[in-house]
């Protein structure tokens, strides 16, 4: 077996054992992907300022996000159809986060139910909330998530239509997915996927199969989803979450100044600055490359996080260095879920604290709440 030392290593080995539509749902991005590849561009265009003589002995990565303890400032984003990366994907991620001491988002197109991943972990996770115009089915979720002791509710505002990513078409991708010829022949190259689904009773979207009136299989479900994204979600929907949802809340999707301004006016506990990691508007402004000027804005009113680009521990430093707060990984715990199930997850994690911990400690810092501007080259 080869040596694992980056996310990459991870990502190799997930496109070998991942049937292709769900691989692909995951590394792909909208349009021309030149968002999608800009996100990361934008992390490698940063430098830092090398330090030395300086103790670095005792070095910590422990802080908060929205107030609660975490291991490093990294959480583990929304992604949907993880249980198709890998059977049981979401309670195996979630356990591996909570062993390591790092938030789990859970998200609502999501193979394992709320119920499931809250029956199989010991701490309280995060739910991300799709609004969708059946309001009474939203209202359904977050009850269930207050219920299942969600201690965060991420609800995510760049999804109101779906940008169209032309290899999720092309494969034709449905959860479980659908016995054409090419997607037989590509599952029979993948068979130690097949046999973890053949183990598993939970192949279909968990949060709402069962939970919805008239959807109880896959065409109905792929109707419903069709229509159910609400374009017409709007700052007073907002309003309208906060009556039902009464402990912390976190704006996902936010990548304008503007649109900070008003999320920091509406009480927030904080956002996360991200363009959907680029599978949204191909042509939007790199996350990482607005984060500084949203900081800038509304960093002293609401604790600003940030995803979309972050493959490395030394990304993580560097949102850091910008004034994030916190930051959260998809796609690269996901590649680890995808190769080797939960201790590819683990290992996932492992990578990323191993490089932000010594990237810190080579440029002069020893507490991950002293990393600033200052750790930049300008």
């Amino acid at each position: 077996m080869s040596v694992i030392t980056t996310i990459e290593d991870l990502q190799k080995k997930a496109k070998c054992r991942v049937p292709k539509m769900f691989y692909d749902y995951v590394d792909t991005g909208s349009w021309t992907q030149g968002t999608y590849h800009d996100n990361e561009a934008a992390f490698e265009r940063q430098k830092l300022r090398q330090r030395v003589a300086v103790n670095i002995d005792n070095r910590s990565l422990k802080t908060k996000m929205i107030g609660e303890d975490v291991s490093m400032p990294v959480a583990l984003a929304p992604v949907g159809m993880t249980g198709m990366q890998h059977a049981d994907g979401e309670i195996l991620s979630a356990q591996a986060a909570e062993e390591f001491g790092v938030p789990f988002t859970l998200t609502t197109m999501s193979i394992c139910s709320i119920e499931d991943v809250a029956k199989h972990t010991k701490k309280p996770f995060w739910f991300q909330l799709y609004v969708m115009r059946d309001r009474g089915f939203s209202e359904s979720l977050m009850q269930r998530a207050d219920d299942a002791n969600c201690s965060a509710l991420v609800l995510t505002l760049d999804l109101q239509v779906l940008g169209q990513r032309h290899k999720d078409i092309k494969n034709g991708l449905s959860a479980p997915p659908k016995p054409t010829p090419a997607a037989i022949l590509n599952l029979a190259t993948k068979p130690h996927w097949c046999l973890g689904m053949l183990k598993t009773k939970r192949r279909e979207f968990g949060n709402i199969v069962g939970h919805v009136s008239g959807v109880d299989d896959m065409s109905s479900l792929s109707d419903w989803t069709a229509s159910q994204f609400d374009p017409t979600l709007d700052w007073s929907s907002i309003e309208w979450v906060k009556k039902y949802w009464k402990k912390k809340l976190i704006l996902k999707g936010i990548n304008d100044v503007e649109d900070a301004k008003i999320a920091a006016k509406i009480g927030a506990d904080a956002i996360i600055v991200s363009n959907h990691g680029g599978r949204q508007l191909d042509g939007a402004l790199a996350s990482y490359d607005i984060l500084e000027d949203i900081v800038n804005a509304v960093g002293d009113k609401i604790e600003v996080h940030m995803d979309s680009g972050i493959r490395s521990g030394q990304d993580v430093f560097k949102a850091m260095a910008k004034g994030a707060k916190g930051t959260y990984i998809g796609r690269s715990y996901i590649y680890g879920l995808g190769a080797m199930g939960k201790p590819g997850v683990t290992k996932s994690l492992e990578i990323i604290h191993r490089e932000l911990d010594l990237t810190m400690g080579l440029c002069g810092e020893s507490n991950i709440e002293n990393v600033g501007s200052h750790n930049l080259v300008r």
